[in-house]
């Protein structure tokens, strides 16, 4: 948000982009009117803050990093074994709710920030999986490229499920973290 903006203009902007995120997760080709529809703004007033489609998609994929990166904050990567770290790090991801359903929806929202298109391992994620590996929680067998995989293809599942079956979010999410759970696990070496 830009530094000049404050209060009643602030809240406002963080209406829109909200809306955005819900309106473009649905409906990625969205009209601006549906996405000022939902903020309860009229047309003129999301124009006043972005003139042009590109500028809300901009402010969008923004918006969109900065929730992914308090989100891992929040995760504490660095912190409990390996596999702990992890699913607290799915369900910090999925309480991201409709912008989720935007990332699943158009990967290439977020422009060069969206952890599905990089393979989302960065140095922390990395680390986190390789404490796993060392701390015997994940199983060495499974890299982190392929573990970030997991992750999302399960989010994704968990999100589908909700929409497609009605789910609670609750109920979706211990579902999606038992998984995630059950597929690091170490093997018996046999």
């Amino acid at each position: 948000m830009p530094e000049n903006e404050r209060g009643a203009r602030a809240r406002t902007r963080q209406a829109i982009l909200s809306a955005a995120i819900d309106v473009l997760g649905q409906n990625p080709a969205a009209a601006l009117s549906e996405i000022a529809a939902a903020a309860e703004v009229g047309r003129t007033t999301l124009h006043r803050y972005f003139p042009e489609r590109s500028d809300l998609l901009r402010a969008v994929a923004a918006e969109g990093s900065s929730r992914l990166d308090r989100a891992t904050a929040s995760a504490k990567l660095s912190e409990g074994s390996g596999a702990d770290a992890l699913l607290r790090l799915c369900r910090e991801y999925f309480d991201l709710g409709s912008l989720l359903s935007l990332i699943f929806t158009d990967p290439d929202c977020l422009g060069g920030a969206t952890p599905i298109l990089d393979d989302g391992c960065d140095d922390r994620f990395t680390a986190m999986i390789d404490r796993g590996h060392r701390d015997g929680t994940i199983d060495i067998a499974l890299p982190a490229p392929w573990l970030s995989s997991l992750m999302w293809s399960q989010l994704y599942a968990g999100w589908s499920y909700v929409s497609q079956q009605g789910a609670s979010r609750h109920e979706v999410l211990e579902l999606v973290v038992r998984t995630v759970d059950g597929a690091v696990a170490p093997r018996a070496v046999s």
